[in-house]
């Protein structure tokens, strides 16, 4: 099959998948304007699924509030960017656009202000408590106005699930993009810090226009207006700092003022028993000091194609848990459960990652949750295992243009047979697989994977490992393609071309595919930003979060006092409707901060030689 009849086939398998009008966000033109530091100013704005395909934009531009001029001579048509050239850097310059359809401008965009003396970046500053640190970030529009809004993860004193020890109590902030403090949000001291205990949900789950956040809380925790879950006087906390007894809740908060909404049980419980034993705990996870009960996930799915739910889950090396939640008139109703003990589900038992993505995996217009080398369908149900067993990595999308549908990539963290396997995110079927060549300085099998469309000379996706010996870069194929690889982590599109660029850390590079080396084209230590997370090393959050297609970096400070969040200044010949109007897309940045981070995909083949992205049924929900 040629490439050309692959991406046919692409095609017609996006046709099958457009039925469902799944209720989504009012975005606004998101214009953004950055100064460049030599005298320039680039201005870039959101193309909409709405718009129409001839769309063209007309740029005004007014200095120090005098009156707006149009800086076009003709409409742009060919992209959603412009570049402005020879600017006065101690005036303030500010910007908006206006549509042009038929000839006729429609209504004009919001304005965005770059300030005399700009910086390169934009800037939020933290309310950060003494001790902690800023950590994941994630967006979501709190007040309905089309633009986001940044709730950010405050962590204090951490410990891993197998490190005994007192933690600090998570802290939660949310601030609007031009730096205004919103709200504070405590959970307790009977929530443990660590990565694998705090997956909060950013997303509008009752359809009202604004997005609500949903965590696990405990007795204790504490909402922006002082309001206390639980039973504040309880300390659940044992002599080694484990919260292994007492009751779990799922609360919902406003996103707006951050107060609860809505809180219920979290389901399942750690046990039957509100204080179980250590040989109950052992039974029912497999040890009994909380490493493997205590691992949480969470995402957001359109499980009936239309409506969000909310999934929280436990669980991965062993038993795991599932249970979707609806938010109906400001309760949490419970949609299903999935349970690897109940009869018929002992073959997904094992089979979870450090992450999960979720996906319409079999066209039928609502979402699967893919998790690891499991994936469940929408009714809760199972719908294969693959049982290669739990990993750290994975990529969906559809990494092989040639096949229909999407490709799972992922890798094996037991020493064995499949290291790194590629398979059919439908059915679930091992397309190829690599086995570890030698187990890693832990005994186990690689530790990073990464699938992404770097190599212009073949088809689709590559993808490579790091650790456990399987050396070099794969094509989709899993033939080896390069004996060297870029870092092993995520990726971001941030130049003008359609392949992604390697994120490591708060550095962006390019991979010089003909000399299988990479060039750094972006590095945010440059302005004093550091990652997050130890060797897991991401920043705060990477997103399509204003301006054009291409995405930007949300990253702390070393000393954890601001945010800076980067947006690309280099020039585009293509046009694409923003990224966060594709589901897919969309719903990669909601559970982008849980456990280990891994990067957003969409849910069509985008890199070299795609076709113009396919448009998604939504139906677009402004506030009430």
């Amino acid at each position: 099959m040629n490439k050309q009849t692959g991406i046919l086939l692409m095609a017609i398998c996006f046709c099958f998948t457009s039925f469902a009008q799944r209720q989504m966000e009012y975005l606004n033109r998101g214009v953004v304007a950055i100064s460049d530091g030599k005298g320039n100013i680039f201005v870039s704005w959101r193309l909409l699924v709405t718009d129409e395909d001839n769309i063209a934009f007309n740029i005004y531009r007014s200095a120090n509030n005098e009156k707006a001029v149009k800086l076009n001579k003709k409409p742009i048509d060919a992209f959603t960017h412009f570049n402005d050239e020879k600017i006065d850097s101690t005036k303030a310059y500010t910007y908006y656009i206006t549509p042009v359809a038929k000839g006729k401008e429609l209504v004009a965009s919001e304005k965005f202000t770059v300030p005399a003396l700009a910086k390169m970046y934009l800037s939020i500053p933290l309310r950060t408590p003494d001790g902690y640190s800023a950590n994941d970030a994630s967006v979501g529009d709190l007040d309905g106005d089309g633009e986001y809004e940044v709730i950010i993860h405050l962590t204090g004193k951490a410990r891993d699930n197998s490190q005994a020890g007192i933690t600090d109590p998570p802290v939660f902030q949310a601030y609007k993009m031009n730096g205004t403090f919103l709200w504070q949000i405590n959970l307790g001291n009977n929530i443990r810090e660590g990565a694998h205990y705090t997956q909060f949900m950013v997303y509008d789950l009752d359809g009202d226009g604004k997005a609500e956040i949903a965590m696990k809380t405990c007795d204790g925790s504490m909402d922006s207006k002082g309001n206390i879950i639980g039973d504040s006087s309880k300390d659940w906390r044992n002599e080694r700092g484990y919260i292994l007894s007492g009751p779990e809740y799922l609360t919902v908060f406003n996103g707006l003022s951050g107060e609860a909404i809505n809180t219920t049980d979290y389901i399942q419980p750690r046990h039957g028993k509100l204080n179980p034993s250590t040989e109950e705990l052992k039974a029912t996870w497999g040890d009994g000091y909380g490493n493997r009960m205590d691992r949480f996930l969470a995402c957001v799915a359109y499980l009936d194609g239309v409506h969000p739910s909310l999934v929280m889950c436990r669980g991965y090396y062993t038993r795991t848990i599932l249970a979707a939640w609806d938010l109906k008139n400001g309760k949490l109703v419970k949609r299903w459960l999935f349970d690897t003990n109940d009869k018929g589900n002992e073959k997904y038992a094992g089979q979870g990652n450090h992450n999960l993505t979720v996906a319409d995996v079999d066209g039928d217009g609502k979402d699967e949750i893919v998790y690891g080398q499991m994936t469940i369908d929408d009714n809760g149900k199972g719908l294969y295992s693959t049982g290669i067993g739990h990993a750290d990595a994975l990529h969906v999308s559809d990494l092989d243009p040639s096949r229909p549908g999407l490709e799972v990539f992922s890798i094996q963290e037991r020493f064995d047979d499949a290291g790194a396997n590629f398979r059919d995110a439908k059915t679930g079927e091992v397309i190829w697989k690599k086995p570890s060549q030698k187990a890693g300085d832990d005994g186990e099998g690689p530790g990073r994977g990464v699938a992404l469309d770097v190599d212009p000379r073949y088809p689709g996706f590559e993808c490579w490992v790091a650790g456990a010996g399987i050396r070099g870069m794969f094509d989709n194929k899993g033939n080896i393609i390069s004996e060297k690889t870029p870092a092993c982590n995520m990726g971001i599109f941030w130049d003008g071309d359609v392949l992604s660029e390697v994120l490591n850390g708060v550095s962006v590079s390019k991979w010089l595919y003909d000399s299988s080396k990479t060039q750094t084209i972006f590095d945010g230590r440059n302005f004093d930003c550091v990652s997050n997370n130890g060797t897991k090393s991401n920043p705060c959050l990477s997103a399509d979060l204003f301006g054009d297609w291409r995405e930007e970096l949300i990253c702390r400070t070393r000393d954890s006092k601001e945010l800076r969040i980067f947006t690309t200044m280099i020039p585009t010949q293509k046009k694409f409707y923003t990224l966060m109007q594709d589901p897919q897309y969309r719903l990669s940045i909601v559970w982008q901060n849980v456990a280990y981070n891994q990067p957003p995909h969409t849910s069509f083949f985008m890199g070299q030689d795609m076709p113009q992205p396919p448009k998604p049924n939504i139906a677009i929900i402004k506030k009430k």
